[in-house]
């Protein structure tokens, strides 16, 4: 997963598979979904990201990350 910020286009991109190529991209009131053929979440791309903040987007990225492996 990669998070970006871009601040000149104002623009917060979370992707989730990198190497997936976008076969439907939806839009719904400024925020993006791409999807792969098999429905799967590609990427989320959120505009005009530091109007629906109350900090930058920047200093929003303090995520904890929880991995759980399965013992096989």
């Amino acid at each position: 997963m990669k998070i970006e910020y871009d601040p000149v286009h104002d623009v917060l991109n979370i992707e989730f598979l990198p190497e997936t190529k976008i076969e439907e991209s939806v839009e719904f009131d400024g925020i993006i979904i791409d999807y792969a053929q098999d429905r799967r979440i590609v990427a989320i791309e959120i505009l005009d990201a530091s109007k629906r903040t109350t900090k930058a987007p920047t200093e929003l990225i303090g995520l904890t990350i929880l991995k759980e492996k399965a013992s096989l």
